[in-house]
């Protein structure tokens, strides 16, 4: 797999992990008891956007490396052939 291949199907793999990992520990407003006026009551009380970021994209290296290995072994490329 060359360079621009791999960074793009991190890139694919980065945002579908990023929906995976986004409903993760997340309390509305309601749950919390605390609504905001003139806010969304389903909106989280603490985001953690920062932290999410970080998982989301060691969760897609690892998802990476394991499918990069996988392209690249040989017993399962004569499985799948």
């Amino acid at each position: 797999m060359t360079l621009v291949s791999w960074i793009a199907v991190y890139f694919v793999l980065w945002w579908l992990c990023l929906f995976v990992v986004l409903p993760f520990g997340v309390r509305n407003q309601v749950d919390a008891g605390t609504v905001v006026e003139g806010t969304e009551p389903g909106a989280p009380v603490v985001l953690r956007l920062w932290r999410k970021l970080l998982i989301t994209s060691v969760l897609a290296l690892v998802v990476q490396v394991v499918l990069s290995w996988a392209l690249s072994n040989s017993l399962l490329q004569h499985y799948w052939s």
